[in-house]
């Protein structure tokens, strides 16, 4: 990657846009988090967003930074990255949160922050930028995260129902309520070890762009614990808007239920991580709560729900991307 002539200045407010960016992230997909602890009563809001902001951080102990170097290196042609290309992908990014957030729509961070990257890179040099199997590996997972934790939440539920086929409903629930607090802390790890990676690999860029990491080898340890930081403390004010989409409306979820989705979700999301694969906790933890729901049978999974978030998968790239390009040709008038 080419050292720019950027101003200290031009960088601090790059990463503090960064880490604005990750605290939407963590409020954004709070849901995805704790919606199942949360509509099945297992925790009162409060202390469920607290448990899952605990374990956003601690995944900073447990991960190794491969996503962070699939977005830092695997996207777009590192040639092209300065100043203009990540203030335009990260406001193309917030603002499509912003979005789905007021709407109340589970859309992916992840995806948004990739199409606002891929904005950005195509206003300033055309669609050559792009890093071809890079950015085809993450539309891929567009569909295979979900149907991952589809079928693995929904394997879980059956297993879950054949080992308890002989105990009381009550029992069950009892049981589960303890589950499930361990299955939405391991949701959460797999949360902060995939998402908050993706903000290191753009402060990772803006750092070798201005000359500030001499390396492309190593990511500077505050850039790491300032991205979880900001992530844990984003999932701590939670966005309940969609919470209430998660948990109530693709389908009625109990303790076992809930326990079953959230670690299928887990499971894809530590699979993902272990191979640097820059997956979509929302798309992942929306596929498991189907793939539960289905158990019971397909009509109780409000499949109308499920398409209207399926939509908003489809859009975030694009539409990300778009906004990233009209505030690339904006920060060049600005910055």
């Amino acid at each position: 990657m080419e050292t720019l002539n950027i101003s200290l200045g031009v960088v601090v407010t790059l990463v503090v846009v960064a880490l604005l960016f990750d605290f939407m992230n963590g409020f954004h997909d709070a849901a995805n988090s704790i919606a199942t602890i949360v509509s099945t009563r297992v925790l009162k809001p409060q202390h469920a967003v607290l448990w899952a902001a605990s374990f956003n951080f601690l995944a900073y102990f447990l991960f190794h930074l491969k996503v962070a170097a699939t977005i830092g290196k695997g996207t777009i042609d590192p040639s092209i990255v300065d100043h203009y290309v990540i203030f335009g992908a990260l406001i193309g990014a917030i603002a499509w949160n912003i979005i789905t957030w007021y709407y109340g729509i589970p859309s992916s961070s992840s995806h948004a922050l990739v199409g606002g990257l891929v904005g950005a890179a195509v206003a300033k040099a055309g669609f050559g930028s792009l890093i071809a199997s890079g950015v085809l590996k993450i539309i891929a997972f567009i569909f295979v995260a979900p149907l991952l934790g589809f079928f693995i939440g929904g394997l879980l539920m059956v297993a879950v129902s054949w080992i308890c086929r002989n105990m009381a409903p009550r029992k069950v629930d009892k049981h589960f309520r303890r589950f499930q607090l361990i299955s939405a802390a391991a949701y959460s790890l797999g949360h902060g070890g995939n998402d908050a990676q993706k903000t290191v690999g753009i402060i990772w860029m803006i750092l070798i762009a201005a000359g500030l990491s001499t390396t492309e080898s190593e990511i500077p340890g505050w850039v790491v614990l300032a991205c979880y930081t900001a992530m844990g403390l984003g999932t701590m004010f939670g966005g309940w808007r969609i919470v209430k989409t998660m948990g109530n409306r693709i389908t009625k979820l109990n303790q076992a239920r809930g326990f079953c989705a959230n670690s299928g979700g887990a499971v894809t999301l530590f699979l993902a991580s272990a191979f640097g694969i820059p997956v979509s906790t929302t798309h992942t933890i929306s596929g498991a709560i189907a793939g539960v729901g289905t158990t019971r049978g397909a009509r109780h999974v409000r499949w109308g729900v499920a398409g209207g978030i399926v939509w908003a998968w489809i859009l975030t790239i694009p539409c990300s991307a778009l906004m990233a390009a009209a505030a690339w040709y904006v920060g060049r008038l600005v910055l």
